[in-house]
């Protein structure tokens, strides 16, 4: 098997993973993720991203103090989120969310069932462990771009290591809560959350995957 078919499998096996078991991730092999994912390109080497992980109670913690942030806050992200889908955008997006509401049995029309399948997501899908990822707030669009990147090597990484993961912008809504609870200096921006652990492949949230659009849809061949 050369290079690229080992790496073709991870990406391939990687997935969004919607429901994780709780036992936690060895030291040694969340250490071993962040130094693999931090091997990802970044504008002149400045490697923006920051990342804290939360690891036990008080991954408990900060999920029952978000739950209750959600329940009387008010969104408020560092990072203005998307102004709308439209076109293969909203085509993929809804696709993706009834593929999600088909596996776990929420119906269309069900509001009751789709809010409660949203709140999990600030619940963190019950994983035992969240990498929260910020970036310099200076370095703007490109400081978040190259953070992105390290964001896809860390579940890339994880993949490799049997670890799953769902990164998770829903939770960077409440910046303000994340600020606080994290420690975050105003010079940081709230890009998102990592929820990772062990997946639980009985869960009917982790037994549907995503297609990939066609390349003649967006790849382009000049000359």
């Amino acid at each position: 098997m050369t290079d690229y078919d080992t790496l073709l499998d991870i990406l391939t096996a990687r997935h969004s993973c919607r429901a994780f078991k709780p036992d936690q991730v060895a030291r040694d092999d969340i250490e071993a993720i962040l130094r693999a994912a931090q091997r990802v390109p970044s504008w002149c080497n400045a490697q923006p991203w920051e990342v804290v992980i939360t690891s036990g109670n008080e991954t408990g913690d900060l999920r029952a103090a978000l739950m209750d942030e959600v329940s009387r806050g008010k969104p408020s992200p560092d990072l203005p989120f998307p102004e709308g889908y439209s076109g293969a955008h909203k085509d993929r997006r809804r696709t993706c969310g009834w593929q999600l509401y088909d596996a776990v049995g929420v119906e269309k029309g069900d509001r009751a069932g789709s809010a409660r399948e949203m709140m999990k997501n600030y619940e963190f899908f019950g994983a035992p462990h969240v990498a929260m990822v910020s970036s310099g707030r200076e370095l703007g669009a490109y400081g978040a771009l190259d953070t992105g990147g390290f964001i896809t090597g860390f579940t890339l990484a994880a993949q490799a290591r049997g670890i799953a993961t769902v990164a998770q912008a829903a939770p960077a809504a409440f910046s303000p809560f994340l600020h606080e609870w994290f420690g975050l200096g105003e010079d940081r921006i709230a890009l998102c959350v990592i929820s990772f652990g062990y997946a639980d492949p009985d869960h009917p949230a982790n037994r549907f995957r995503t297609e990939r659009a066609p390349l003649e849809e967006w790849a382009t061949f000049r000359g």
